[in-house]
């Protein structure tokens, strides 16, 4: 390559350069700034839909979905800058979308899936529920998910396609939960009397409601004693904290009544410890 050459080379990159790179500039700062506005737009619209007092469930979804749809704004107007045509970018964005759509269905299908929870809302915002076996408090409802918090403190994002696909347990409805704990008892043990203790030590307790009543009955039988099933009523904010009371109470009830249980190393009855 010649000089000739290599300086008209030299001046067509330059050129280039002096149109391009002023573009690219000014599309990447629009990129960055219509980002930061779109999240202040964002905050605006779901401060505006608050004051409208619509339902959470619905103004989470439509901030998430004006946001989206303003991102998607923002960089077609930084690809046109850069030299894209609408046009060309339409009909590139519809082509992937289509791709996209065959190879991401089940993405489509939690979108469905939202809309149809937002509409027919099986559940709201802080009910709590049971949706695929998993037992929490719905912290949000989403585009694509439903945003779970367990009583151990865990977060779990379940897809709403996963939702609807599924049986919801909606345990706010009704105001109160009935939760289902088992204690054993010796088969040599009087099943009234064992029944009168249990009852007589859930009333000990505030978490527990007393109407409905508690239920107190023989489960199962196994190898080394009988199972009871403790079926008392609690308010859903109260779960945990209810169950660990109530095993304890019955733990010092059995003790204070002397009775047995049959321990798993063996059909020997032992002593009910401190």
């Amino acid at each position: 390559m010649d000089s000739i050459e290599f300086g008209k080379y030299y001046q067509e990159l330059t050129d280039w350069a002096i149109i391009f790179v002023p573009k690219l500039i000014l599309a990447v700062l629009i990129l960055y700034f219509g980002m930061k506005i779109v999240k202040k737009l964002s905050k605006v619209f779901s401060t505006i839909l608050k004051r409208a007092k619509i339902d959470i469930e619905v103004e989470e979804f439509l901030v998430s979905l004006i946001d989206i749809i303003l991102k998607i704004i923002v960089f077609l107007i930084s690809a046109s800058i850069v030299g894209f045509e609408f046009s060309t970018l339409f009909g590139i964005l519809a082509a992937a979308g289509f791709a996209v759509g065959l190879a991401l269905q089940g993405f489509m299908g939690n979108f469905a899936s939202g809309l149809t929870i937002i509409f027919f809302k099986p559940y709201k915002v802080g009910d709590w529920v049971q949706i695929s076996g998993t037992f929490g408090r719905v912290k949000s409802i989403e585009i694509f998910s439903t945003n779970l918090v367990t009583p151990g403190d865990k977060t779990l994002i379940i897809p709403n396609g996963k939702v609807t696909d599924d049986i919801i347990t909606n345990y706010s409805t009704r105001g109160k939960i009935r939760v289902e704990l088992q204690v054993t008892m010796p088969y040599e043990e009087s099943f009234p009397r064992v029944k009168e203790v249990i009852m007589n030590a859930l009333v000990q307790s505030e978490l527990i409601l007393q109407e409905p009543k508690p239920v107190v009955g023989i489960e199962s039988y196994d190898s080394h004693n009988i199972v009871v099933a403790i079926r008392p009523y609690i308010l859903p904010d109260n779960y945990w904290e209810a169950t660990f009371e109530v095993y304890a109470l019955v733990k010092q009830a059995f003790k204070d009544n002397h009775i047995k249980v049959a321990y798993s190393e063996g059909v020997e009855l032992g002593p009910i410890g401190e």
